[in-house]
């Protein structure tokens, strides 16, 4: 595994408030927790608390492929930040209040299997797809 971070982020046109809430929310999360229009996120749970886990299935909507992405979460404060373990790898996403705006930035641990250029694509396609669903819904 690189020593490297990878860091992506998005400003939200909404308050931190309703970013938190539809970044965590799995009400909302199945509406943008994919990377490209062909895929989808027909389930997501949440127990966001230290030691609680998070769980999205993400597929191709026509089946042909997909995957379970199970985190631990072991930093949490609340409307501000979060910390989670996945696979022997880390994430933080942060939640910067800019008055009426959220910036949200997510860094993570890479993985080995996927170059550097292409996982940030998709981890920032993911983010992109949470910025439009929060801004118009």
């Amino acid at each position: 595994m690189s020593d490297s971070k990878i860091t992506v982020q998005a400003t939200i046109d909404a308050d931190a408030k309703k970013v938190w809430d539809y970044y965590n929310n799995p009400a909302h999360i199945i509406h943008w927790n994919f990377a490209d229009p062909s895929w989808h996120c027909p389930r997501a749970e949440n127990d966001m608390r230290i030691g609680g886990t998070y769980k999205a299935r993400m597929e191709a909507k026509d089946g042909s492929f997909g995957f379970d992405f199970e985190t631990i979460y072991t930093d949490i404060e609340e409307g501000k930040q979060f910390t989670y373990g996945f696979g022997g790898r880390t994430a933080t996403v942060q939640f910067n209040h800019l008055g009426s705006q959220t910036e949200v930035v997510i860094t993570f641990d890479p993985e080995n299997e996927n170059p550097v250029d292409m996982q940030k694509a998709g981890w920032q396609a993911i983010l992109n797809n949470f910025k439009d669903y929060t801004e118009n819904n």
